[in-house]
């Protein structure tokens, strides 16, 4: 069991004994440890600045691939844009020749009708389009820039901004169809 002559603790009852954490050679000393952390938070700055090189490599080859893609798209564009254009005259020819010929309108209601068909077409285009670049006024970022301090908007056009801002979000969510069901009589 226990050798009465062999001083110090006691071994644990799995037969293993208790380290003593004062008995030489056990345990790293502080400049161990120093070092040891040293070299692990080298180790961590070392990962960091591969992985934010490795992010800048991926960047720089992300734009690049978007830059040529943009072109690229810009180009496809164009040719969807002369081709829609020439079917789109085409058809309206065509639409000319069959009232003109099969319904027996004259040369001019034919092409009065035509073009006012694309002229309708047109303004919404150009509806759609107006509609579409309020949104790149930047008002909720003017609005907030303001509202620090920094803006060149003065509380008239602060507030008309905000109504027209809560005009466009009804309209876009489909509030505003709810409100005019609500007000009516």
């Amino acid at each position: 069991m226990s050798d009465p002559s062999r001083s110090g603790p006691a071994p644990a009852p799995g037969g293993d004994e208790i380290p003593d954490p004062a008995a030489p050679g056990r345990g790293p000393s502080i400049e161990e440890s120093y070092r040891e952390i040293r070299d692990a938070g080298r180790e961590g700055l070392s990962a960091a600045i591969d992985t934010g090189r490795a992010l800048r490599g991926l960047f720089i080859a992300d734009f690049a691939l978007a830059r040529s893609a943009l072109g690229r798209a810009l180009l496809w564009v164009s040719v969807a844009i002369v081709f829609g254009a020439s079917s789109w005259l085409l058809l309206m020819a065509a639409l000319i020749a069959l009232l003109q010929g099969v319904l027996g309108w004259s040369w001019l209601a034919s092409m009065l009708t035509t073009s006012g068909l694309s002229l309708v077409v047109a303004v919404v285009g150009v509806w759609q389009a107006v509609h579409y670049f309020e949104f790149t006024r930047l008002h909720a970022t003017r609005r907030q820039l303001r509202r620090l301090g920094m803006g060149d908007l003065d509380d008239e056009e602060l507030q008309a901004h905000l109504a027209a801002d809560a005009g466009h979000a009804a309209r876009y969510h489909g509030q505003g169809q709810q409100k005019d069901h609500e007000n009516a009589p």
